[in-house]
């Protein structure tokens, strides 16, 4: 296959690869929240629930929709590969207050803070109302802000703040404490990223 997406496709045929090569029985012992029938596993992602197969790599919407794009897939690759169960103690933490945050803190925030405040914090009304079709818990944070199930026992939260004459939008996005253990920095910057995307989807 000649790839011509490197930025997309280089890591996915990675994954991909190393994929083939999982046995499913750890993915089994990692991820309770993963179903295996062996042939597919199933796991669900903000509400829509998808079946791959394995060892050739194929995916499949138990919905009947579209599957969602490289970097999703690549992501949930990730998640089968490399991720854990961890137990939340009740705590929420934003990027920077997890480990190596500070050091993927300029990327994270031109790609999830500052695409979440102006894509949201100027349209509060339409963000609310995504959020609801979506099935996230309102919270008390922001002007407006809601809590989501990301995958298995992880969830977030995204608050956003209207801007106005003399303050532009601003937006926070805070992750269940045990991010900090069951995810790399970087999957925890896609997670952002994923979860902004949907979101907007819904808009």
């Amino acid at each position: 296959m000649q790839i011509e997406n490197h930025k997309e496709e280089v890591p996915f045929a990675h994954y991909e690869e190393r994929f083939r090569a999982l046995e499913p029985r750890d993915v089994s012992l990692r991820l309770k929240d993963v179903k295996w029938d062996g042939k597919e596993f199933y796991v669900n992602l903000l509400g829509r629930e998808y079946a791959i197969s394995h060892p050739d790599y194929a995916m499949r919407a138990l919905d009947g929709g579209a599957l969602p794009p490289l970097p999703v897939q690549t992501f949930l690759l990730r998640y089968l590969l490399e991720s854990r169960d961890v137990s939340w103690a009740g705590q929420w933490k934003t990027f920077r207050e997890m480990p190596w945050g500070e050091m993927y803190i300029k990327p994270y925030t031109g790609r999830v803070l500052t695409r979440a405040a102006f894509t949201f914090g100027t349209r509060v009304a339409a963000f609310r109302a995504a959020c609801e079709k979506l099935g996230a818990e309102p919270v008390k944070h922001g002007d407006a802000g809601f809590r989501f199930d990301l995958i298995g026992g992880y969830q977030m939260q995204i608050l956003v703040w209207e801007g106005d004459d003399e303050f532009p939008p601003n937006a926070q996005v805070l992750y269940s404490d045990n991010f900090a253990e069951g995810f790399a920095a970087e999957d925890r910057v896609v997670a952002g990223d994923i979860l902004i995307s949907m979101v907007k989807s819904f808009m």
